[in-house]
């Protein structure tokens, strides 16, 4: 299974390159090729100040060795060898009409003193962060994620939904990050579902993102904006960091772990504010969006 899904993110993220490439028309990705002292490493391939993208990665890491302490702890388990494999990516494009999206997909394995596997699973999702609220593009991108879904499991959707709804919570400003798509970790083998059913799931929905994405990118791009407009962009950016550094669990697990921290970090973009006391006026479009990311909403009503 590590083979095969290790396999399929080195696909992925060529494919998911080249489609950004190709809406990008300027800038291209850097590849940085690095590896980690304890076993393992990556491929991290960033892009920055084109006309579309001012800044994202698309990377990919396979690691493996003993289970770092802080991972011994989180699964309450002593030591152990383990392999983890995944592909994370994050695009802030310029126009703050067009939104910032994130996405991650996820395998891991532990293993016994004689090397047997006894414990994996699989996790991930993808979500959206606009700065203007499109409802078509909310409903084009959650729709996207539904179809992908519905082709395994009915029930997938609405969980997952709702399981990205409730991670990406930025518990301190009681509000979301962004109007959500699908989160699912620790998907285990079960009577219902093999590892082989997990990894179809998973890849499906992989293959799903530049569909759910890239529309939207196309639609926005090119349409105007003022300052002040970036200046909100840039406001709305702050509460990003404040989500990836305060309560993300893959931020702070790589820098608890000793991980690459220029992978870690290149989630962060590269102009953002805070201003104090900052509020949304009343009866804007920047306080029609605060109000769907205090109240999280439905995009797909059956």
């Amino acid at each position: 299974m590590k083979e095969q899904f290790y396999s399929y993110i080195q696909n992925l993220q060529d494919q998911i390159c080249k489609g950004l490439e190709a809406i990008e028309g300027q800038a291209k990705f850097r590849e940085d090729l690095w590896e980690r002292p304890e076993g393992g490493g990556g491929r991290t391939r960033v892009i920055e100040n084109g006309t579309v993208f001012e800044k994202g990665g698309v990377n990919i890491s396979a690691v493996h060795g003993k289970l770092p302490e802080a991972m011994q702890k989180m699964f309450n388990v002593g030591e152990a060898d383990f392999f983890a494999c995944g592909l994370s990516l994050v695009l802030h494009p310029k126009n703050p009409m067009t939104p910032t999206v994130h996405a991650n997909w996820r395998y891991f394995e532990m293993y016994d003193d004689n090397g047997n596997v006894i414990q994996q699973w699989f996790g991930g999702g993808q979500d959206l962060t606009p700065y203007y609220l499109f409802e078509e593009d909310a409903i084009h991108f959650h729709q996207t994620c539904k179809t992908a879904c519905d082709k395994h499991n009915p029930e997938f959707y609405p969980k997952n939904k709702k399981q990205c709804d409730a991670y990406f919570w930025n518990a301190h400003r009681n509000e979301a990050r962004g109007i959500g798509g699908l989160f699912f970790d620790y998907c285990k083998a079960t009577d219902t579902m093999s590892m082989q059913d997990w990894y179809n799931f998973v890849t499906e929905v992989g293959n799903s993102f530049l569909q759910a994405y890239v529309p939207i990118v196309e639609k926005r791009k090119d349409l105007p904006y003022t300052p002040e407009q970036r200046m909100w962009q840039e406001i709305r950016r702050g509460r990003y960091v404040e989500f990836n550094l305060v309560h993300d669990k893959g931020t702070l697990f790589g820098l608890k772990t000793n991980g690459r921290i220029e992978s870690i970090l290149m989630s962060l973009p590269p102009h953002v504010q805070w201003v104090y006391d900052h509020h949304a006026e009343a009866g804007s479009e920047e306080e029609k969006l605060v109000n769907v990311l205090e109240n999280p909403k439905n995009w797909i009503v059956d």
